[in-house]
């Protein structure tokens, strides 16, 4: 992380609370892992594996849970401050924003001479058009919004207040997305679905006539594509975090405050519930429901609906996480199994 002005530690607390212990006149200047950060710097300590680094960090300010200040306190020689909060890692987090908002330069708002925006298009207060980027007509840009450079906003479609696209990012027509999203480059939310009809003489196109509809609070990874609906529209709800390299297909509905890792897909007409993760490239089938509170291990194929909570893994059949973990112990000594078999044939 690049040098900054440094920040008081009082300041920092002010802002996102904690108890301090000791180093009230440390300053900090930037966030850096335990194992990297020097005196100026703050670090935090939220997985057990990494307790050991305590004693060698050089960092001035380490954030760690109650059960690790006394550690904390006597870590070294660095003689830095500890801040105390229930959820390191959530801390940590919120500490990553409050840093970004000081940081990062500030929206320039209005149309650079480049960009293309319809007369019909509607702009909000404060929204800031980069270069080259299309704005056609109808569309409605809300308050303090940021289109990339290159983004295209096709006819009559909707960016909510304070989202942000990042560059090369295609919002296709008729879809919308709502307040304070941010879309990494290279998403295409809108394409057509993948509908064919078999004919003797070829795949006849289905002509794709819903639309997407995103909530509040979504963040899109980079080179991620969600499909419109074929008929209906297909649904992110608010709050989803959806990594890099995801196919969402035609008419997916995926529940408030599900997270996908990358390179997962999920095919068309499937429902998946509230508060779900699902690991990465792992592969959801068509027309299914997956109940709020599913878990979806990395690399995953789910062919069946999932009507209860829990942990799922395996990429073929899958199964609950704990029924595979027996079943995957006993494969591997299969070979063994079978030898033995012979043996026991053989006399």
């Amino acid at each position: 992380m690049s040098p900054t002005p440094p920040v008081a530690l009082a300041e920092l607390i002010a802002a996102l609370g904690g108890d301090l212990l000791g180093g009230s006149e440390v300053r900090i200047a930037r966030i850096a892992p335990l194992d990297e950060a020097e005196a100026d710097g703050i670090s935090f300590l939220a997985n057990p594996r990494y307790q050991a680094q305590l004693g060698t960090t050089r960092a001035g300010c380490v954030i760690v849970a109650p059960a690790l200040a006394e550690a904390a306190a006597r870590r070294g020689d660095a003689g830095g401050a500890v801040i105390v909060t229930p959820d390191p890692y959530l801390y940590f987090a919120r500490l990553t924003q409050w840093w970004a908002a000081r940081t990062r330069p500030a929206a320039q708002a209005g149309v650079h001479a480049s960009a293309i925006v319809s007369p019909d298009a509607r702009l909000g207060e404060g929204v800031e058009v980069g270069p080259l980027a299309v704005v056609e007509a109808g569309a409605v840009i809300g308050r303090d919004a940021r289109i990339g450079a290159h983004c295209v906003i096709e006819r009559g479609a909707a960016v909510g207040e304070g989202t942000r696209l990042a560059p090369r990012v295609v919002l296709g027509h008729g879809c919308r997305i709502g307040a304070r999203g941010l879309v990494h480059s290279g998403v295409v939310i809108g394409a057509d679905g993948f509908g064919f009809a078999p004919s003797p003489s070829g795949y006849v196109k289905i002509e794709q006539l819903g639309n997407v509809r995103i909530g509040d609070d979504v963040e899109i990874g980079a080179n991620t594509c969600i499909d419109r609906g074929a008929l209906g529209d297909t649904v992110i709800e608010d709050g989803v975090k959806l990594d890099n390299l995801i196919q969402i297909a035609h008419n997916v509905r995926v529940g408030r405050n599900t997270a996908m890792a990358g390179c997962a897909a999920v095919a068309g007409s499937t429902r998946i519930g509230a508060n779900c993760t699902i690991g990465g490239a792992a592969n959801i089938i068509g027309h299914l429901t997956l109940a709020d509170g599913v878990h979806i291990s990395a690399a995953t194929t789910v062919t069946r609906s999932i009507a209860a909570p829990g942990v799922y893994s395996g990429p073929h059949p899958f199964e609950e996480n704990s029924s595979w973990q027996k079943n995957a112990a006993t494969l591997r000594q299969l070979h063994g199994l079978r030898e033995r078999v012979r043996a026991l044939e053989k006399k």
